[in-house]
């Protein structure tokens, strides 16, 4: 999410649609809580109701989110279960959808820290070149 949109990064049965603006209901909602969110009739949900998602063609009617949140609280989107029918999912389904959260947040982490590591790496081998560079400099003759 930014400050105007949610940006879909991976989705499946949501062809096409890879943001929608940041309006109350559904991700901005969820992103909001600690813990999942679930609407089973999101017609049934005042706030839910009025989202491009549900009013629109979509007609999504079931929704349930996790947020992922890293250690030190910081809310960097949710992991989204949608239907176009409504629904009612037991603790465990919940428990599971926070599950996920959390294995995208360690696929995150292990993303920064490869990439911490290449640029880590590159650093090394720069410096390496430029000592091998300044050490020829300093054997040939003037």
């Amino acid at each position: 999410m930014d400050t105007d949109h949610i940006w879909f990064k991976a989705a499946h049965g949501l062809e096409g649609v890879k943001e929608i603006g940041r309006d109350p209901g559904l991700c901005f909602s969820a992103i909001l809580r600690d813990d999942a969110l679930v609407i089973p009739d999101t017609l049934r949900d005042p706030v839910a109701a009025d989202n491009p998602l549900v009013a629109g063609e979509m007609g999504v009617r079931f929704y349930a989110a996790a947020p992922i949140t890293t250690p030190d609280g910081h809310r960097l989107g949710t992991v989204n279960v949608l239907d176009t029918k409504p629904r009612s999912i037991i603790e465990d389904d919940t428990a599971t959808l926070a599950d996920l959260a959390a294995i995208v947040l360690d696929e995150m982490e292990l993303r920064l820290s490869a990439l911490r590591a290449l640029r880590n790496e590159q650093k090394r081998r720069e410096a390496e070149r430029a000592a091998g560079e300044q050490a020829e400099k300093d054997v040939l003759p003037r």
